[in-house]
């Protein structure tokens, strides 16, 4: 009911609009004017109104910068990602003074110089001068973004630790897949050719650094204060590892194997006292637009103490990838035998 009545409040309204333009433009008609004539007086009057649009424009954008300014980026839980948001709020400062200057000058310039008898306009083509200013100044404004730019980037792609913490994120249509290093802390060789239904991450079972490799659906997680690094591998089409809150993002490329890697900063129960809310989970998602189900492909993540971490690891061991190995030899085995007796 009130869509409707919205519905009709906006199609009197470009009614009414209709007509009051139909009406001043017989008014101009009836004082011998033409519709399209502009005199000082209206030239006068849209100035004023240049200036009144300049304070309405202005006070609504800070409004709106006031009012959701939370809702731009989440808050960051990653060492980098703080360093990410400075650099991103160090530009918006930038774009900020730039956009409020250079519009501040286009209202006042046509409240200022705007058409009367008395005010010709100068033909002025040329100034070096000017030219250099307007030059000189972005480019050194653009060279201190670079430099910024530069050095962040180098900080966030530099190479792991070694001590890192390896974890395999596998996507394939539509979900992903945790695998990780286990004590040896190397992940064992995989291939596309190797992909069964009892092995659909396509790890190799012959290598010895696989035996230990810790498969994990649904939710995965990893230490508080401690770097991670990904792998990250798709078994289809392109997808992207998308995690908001460690400003991390990384395609996942059939074929090939990409990696990222940061260092988590707030737990999942402290991100939950921060953000007041106790059902918050730090999430995984796709960032491609990869099919039909693309909008159901997350897996959560949870940040723990280190005591926590290591307590949950110890209770995953039961999937580790020679485990599913085991199962399907003795299947094999046990069915081998009934072939046999038979």
């Amino acid at each position: 009911m009130i869509q409707f009545l919205v519905s009709i409040v906006v199609i009197l309204s470009a009614i009414l609009i209709v007509q009051l333009v139909k009406f001043f433009e017989l008014l101009a008609h009836l004082k011998g004017q033409g519709a399209d004539d502009i005199n000082e007086k209206d030239n006068k009057m849209n100035a004023r109104l240049m200036m009144l649009f300049l304070i309405g424009f202005f006070a609504f954008f800070f409004w709106m910068l006031v009012t959701y300014k939370d809702k731009l980026l989440p808050v960051a839980a990653s060492e980098h990602g703080a360093i990410t948001d400075w650099l991103f709020n160090f530009n918006m400062l930038i774009l900020i003074i730039t956009f409020a200057f250079t519009h501040i000058l286009l209202f006042y310039f046509a409240f200022k110089y705007y058409s009367r008898k008395d005010n010709t306009a100068v033909y002025f083509p040329h100034n070096n001068k000017l030219e250099m200013i307007w030059t000189v100044i972005p480019a050194i404004v653009l060279i201190v973004i670079i430099m910024f730019g530069l050095k962040t980037w180098n900080k966030i792609t530099e190479p792991p630790k070694t001590e890192s913490l390896l974890i395999e994120l596998y996507a394939k249509q539509f979900d992903w897949t945790a695998r990780y290093a286990g004590k040896d802390n190397k992940l064992g060789k995989s291939s596309f050719r190797l992909i069964t239904n009892t092995n659909p991450l396509g790890v190799d079972s012959t290598d010895i650094k696989a035996a230990d490799d810790i498969i994990i659906k649904g939710e995965f997680h990893i230490p508080v204060k401690k770097e991670v690094a990904f792998d990250f591998r798709s078994q289809d089409v392109i997808h992207s590892a998308f995690m908001p809150h460690f400003r991390a993002q990384m395609n996942c490329v059939p074929g090939m194997v990409t990696m990222f890697h940061f260092t988590p900063t707030i737990t999942t129960s402290e991100m939950r006292k921060i953000t007041n809310n106790p059902a918050f989970d730090y999430i995984l998602l796709c960032s491609k637009v990869c099919g039909s189900a693309h909008f159901n492909m997350q897996m959560t993540i949870v940040v723990d103490t280190e005591s926590d971490y290591k307590k949950w690891l110890a209770e995953q061991q039961s999937k580790t990838f020679k485990q599913p190995l085991i199962a399907e030899i003795k299947k094999e085995n046990t069915d081998t035998l009934a072939v046999i007796k038979q």
